[in-house]
């Protein structure tokens, strides 16, 4: 039985902790990363739902009569995708591998389903990437970027006394990529097959493959994106027009998307044409606005202040994955916490780069800022698993058990009362 000499000496010990914890520079502290990831992705997501408000309100009530139309469907899948990010969090490390198998075959079911008719939705703009059940569309590609980390990073693990060989270090893992990217570009999305490449890229270099092999497979990949660039007409044309999407030629074909999105940031200045206030969004001039370009309208409106702004929370989140890899000691969590890093930092890379006339134009959204509720719920839950890994951290279950509980009772009775599943927090007595 507890007596009250241990309560008190448990007591000074948690608050001994407490304040080891306070005074222990920032970086050093074993909840840093923790609080690094969620906060980041908290932030990224809530400047996602006003920049998708402000960049589509005007072409939303030109299509439904409501400037709040496509912003209600961003918002329900935030409060959709914040509980899974939540479980994701509590998921043990060994229930997260035991998913990565289910996830994979889910990924490749749904990339076929894509194109069977009466399942896959129309194709949008020449591509079939959507499954539709009544009005929800879903992205299975999104799923795959998650799946293929998580599914790699298990096999990794058991082959762990193998990987001093290069051959298992590939395989597997390149021939289940290649036939991932392979249905991902029939759709066709060359966006989110530049992810998925990259993304294993990243795997097969923390893995331990020879510097030759890394190599060897950056210049294989690099051939296959310039092929693939070349071969189709459309995507031709995206690179002729990348070269100088302003000239008098390109402005008005290929180049027209490209130089608006340069139009809108290069009129933002320092601090911006005000919240709100786009000129390209008033006029309708910049195609997807609220989506593939969502960057160029925060460069308007925001300026180059809040271009900034983002491109740091982005900094942040990674080097919160990094640290999250470098200083676990489990296998599968480092492996996994690359990937999940590698996906989100190249996937926002890429789209910034597009938007900025640095890349070719390819067709993908900013993580989490961008519209699209596939992409929104899976970042939102990968990120919930990285912050999982981060709880698992050296001290970091120590830091959690000497807080002690009430914060975390307090901050469920907060998240329960705003979805309505209990009473609201209780005030302290003044």
């Amino acid at each position: 039985m507890t007596t009250v000499s241990d309560a008190r000496s448990g007591a000074r010990d948690g608050a001994a902790a407490r304040a080891r914890a306070r005074r222990a520079p920032l970086l050093a502290r074993p909840l840093t990363s923790y609080y690094l990831v969620v906060g980041s992705a908290l932030l990224l997501a809530a400047l996602g739902l006003v920049m998708v408000l402000s960049a589509s309100s005007v072409s939303s009530y030109r299509a439904s009569g409501s400037s709040f139309a496509v912003f209600q469907k961003q918002l329900v899948w935030v409060v959709l995708g914040l509980p899974a990010m939540w479980l994701a969090v509590r998921i043990p490390v060994r229930w997260i591998r035991v998913l990565a198998w289910p996830l994979l075959l889910a990924s490749f079911v749904g990339l076929l389903l894509v194109f069977v008719p009466g399942i896959g939705a129309p194709p949008v703009s020449g591509a079939t990437r959507w499954i539709q059940v009544g009005s929800v569309r879903a992205q299975p590609s999104e799923l795959a970027k998650l799946a293929l980390v998580l599914w790699a990073a298990d096999v990794y693990v058991r082959k762990e006394s193998l990987l001093g060989d290069w051959r298992h270090v590939l395989v597997p893992l390149l021939p289940v990529t290649c036939v991932l990217a392979a249905l991902i570009m029939v759709e066709p999305d060359m966006g989110t097959t530049l992810v998925v490449l990259a993304t294993a890229f990243a795997l097969v270099w923390v893995a331990g493959a020879p510097g030759r092999v890394v190599a060897l497979l950056a210049g294989a990949g690099a051939s296959l994106v310039t092929l693939l660039a070349v071969i189709e007409p459309y995507r031709f044309a995206r690179l002729v027009g990348f070269v100088d999407p302003c000239s008098a030629a390109q402005r008005l074909s290929n180049g027209y998307q490209g130089c608006q999105g340069l139009y809108a940031i290069g009129s933002g200045g320092w601090f911006g044409v005000g919240l709100g206030q786009s000129r390209q969004k008033w006029s309708g001039y910049l195609p997807n606005a609220h989506t593939d370009f969502i960057f160029a309208i925060v460069g308007e409106e925001l300026g180059l202040l809040g271009t900034l702004f983002v491109l740091l929370l982005f900094a942040i989140l990674a080097y919160a994955g990094i640290r999250v890899a470098q200083r676990s000691r489990d296998p599968f969590v480092r492996l996994a916490a690359t990937g999940i890093t590698a996906a989100l930092a190249v996937q926002a890379m890429v789209n910034m780069a597009t938007v900025t006339g640095l890349l070719p134009i390819t067709g993908i959204p900013l993580p989490l800022i961008s519209f699209g509720g596939s992409s929104l719920g899976v970042s939102l839950f990968a990120i919930g698993i990285l912050a999982a890994f981060a709880r698992n951290e050296p001290g970091a279950r120590e830091a959690l058990a000497a807080r002690g509980p009430t914060s975390a009772r307090r901050a469920r009775r907060v998240v329960a009362a705003f979805y309505g599943f209990g009473p609201a927090p209780r005030r302290r007595p003044r």
